[in-house]
């Protein structure tokens, strides 16, 4: 999971409820001082949330751009039913329509999906195109994960199937922290905190359903091409969710601009913040 350097907002954000007619979802809202240059609505991964952007909104709103990081239902702040036929990706899909609706003002919305959320984002776009003026899929692949990764997911859904979501967290935790790891300092101790809260308030069916379409995703590359819709594609040097040598290859299916940020990995909006806000900032400019 992406693991954000803080969970506050900067002071050019504010954490509100998005009122749309599909519902509330939690989002940070950050405007720049200025005239805005355009908006964005930015979607966060599997076990992620809104926090996961928290790096990028204080530099793309110093770029002149609204950017709005929302959890979707079922994920964090947001809360969602225990019905995994909510998470259906055609339902999730709808949710960002209605999302961007509710951001867009009179112009249309720069879409940013960092991995499941680059899938729903596509979803999104294939439902209807109309609202988005770009697209930028954030390490998020062309089809299912990784082998390994499907394997990870299919033992997370099946803890989560047997324990609750403390116990899974505990479990998690015993199976990823080195047995001569250091005492953790007093900011890390604060960090782990705030990230098993966020697990804590995920909802299983939402985390059952998504893992399951990420285990599943059919290759939509050349359906997505043909939507005419400007997309680019960004990710670290290294990943173990969708390979590089993947999504390089996806992105010159779609023709789209390509970005590597350099010293990050599957999550290069908290890796590398800096030179992630630059490359969006600079595509989304190019396509407002």
């Amino acid at each position: 999971m992406s693991k954000p350097p803080t969970f506050v907002p900067p002071a050019c954000a504010r954490a509100e409820r998005l009122v749309t007619e599909r519902g509330e979802f939690a989002v940070l809202d950050a405007r720049p001082a200025g005239a805005v240059r355009g908006t964005a609505l930015l979607l966060p991964g599997y076990t992620g949330s809104k926090e996961d952007f928290i790096a990028l909104l204080e530099p793309l709103a110093e770029a002149g751009f609204r950017v709005v990081a929302v959890d979707g239902r079922g994920q964090y702040e947001t809360a969602g039913p225990e019905d995994e036929a909510a998470y259906a990706r055609a339902e999730l899909a709808r949710d960002v329509l209605a999302q961007a609706a509710a951001v867009r003002g009179p112009g249309r919305v720069h879409l940013l999906g960092h991995s499941l959320g680059g899938q729903i984002a596509r979803a999104a776009v294939l439902r209807d195109a109309e609202p988005f003026c770009s697209l930028t899929l954030l390490s998020s692949g062309p089809a299912e994960v990784s082998e390994e990764q499907r394997q990870r997911i299919e033992l997370l859904t099946a803890a989560m199937a047997a324990m609750d979501m403390g116990q899974v967290w505990d479990a998690m935790q015993a199976l990823t922290t080195p047995e001569d790891l250091a005492e953790p300092d007093e900011d890390e101790v604060r960090a782990e905190a705030a990230l098993r809260a966020r697990w804590l308030r995920h909802s299983p069916a939402q985390l059952t359903a998504t893992g399951r379409q990420l285990r599943t995703e059919p290759d939509l590359v050349a359906e997505l091409a043909a939507c005419g819709v400007p997309v680019q594609v960004v990710s670290g040097e290294r990943d173990d969710t969708w390979p590089v040598e993947l999504l390089d290859d996806m992105a010159r299916r779609l023709t789209a601009a390509r970005v590597v940020v350099p010293r990050a990995e599957h999550s290069p909006n908290t890796d590398n913040p800096a030179d992630t806000a630059h490359a969006l900032a600079g595509f989304w400019a190019a396509h407002g």
